[in-house]
């Protein structure tokens, strides 16, 4: 269980990079239109594409803020408790997250799914068909929602071994004494 943990650190690793490059790659583009402008020309759509990079850039660095333990909680009562009634605390975190994960990515299918179907495009100068951009927002809530399912496996794999530090270390908070 440890090493798959791993490996789902390591892959939402390498998707925080292609996110962070996403944000960098919008940031460029921003700023040469500023540049642009200056002299009298635009590119034109900027605002929408760093929107677009925003949305997508969050909905697949939740899966890697979930893996690093970085998602907020408070924890006033937790770090007064012992290992087992902290592990009891990451559990109802964990399974609340991923709950809401699950619905939210089971229902941003229906928004695409009506783009496609009326070959939506933004209303803009670009006229982006938005399937392109919903579709990569759209994977990167689903993979948040695989993330915090194999999370959840294997704290009722920790659960029922009763092994309440792994359960700490595999879904609690990275802050702890």
């Amino acid at each position: 269980m440890k090493n798959a943990i791993l490996l789902l650190q390591r892959f939402n690793n390498g998707l925080a990079v292609l996110a962070g490059g996403l944000l960098l790659l919008s940031v460029a583009i921003t700023l040469f239109d500023i540049i642009a402008r200056q002299v009298g020309h635009s590119l034109g759509g900027t605002d929408e594409l760093s929107g677009y990079a925003m949305a997508i850039a969050t909905s697949w660095g939740m899966s890697y803020a979930l893996t690093c333990l970085a998602h907020v909680r408070i924890d006033l009562v937790r770090s007064r408790c012992g290992s087992r009634l902290r592990a009891v605390f990451d559990a109802i975190a964990l399974l609340s997250l991923t709950a809401t994960a699950v619905v939210i990515a089971y229902r941003v299918w229906p928004v695409l799914e009506k783009s496609i179907k009326n070959q939506s495009t933004a209303n803009t100068t670009l006229e982006t068909p938005l399937w392109i951009p919903q579709s990569l927002w759209m994977a990167g809530w689903v993979w948040f929602a695989v993330t915090a399912c194999v999370l959840c496996t294997a704290l009722i794999y920790y659960a029922v071994k009763q092994d309440f530090p792994a359960i700490n270390n595999a879904v609690g908070i990275t802050d702890e004494s």
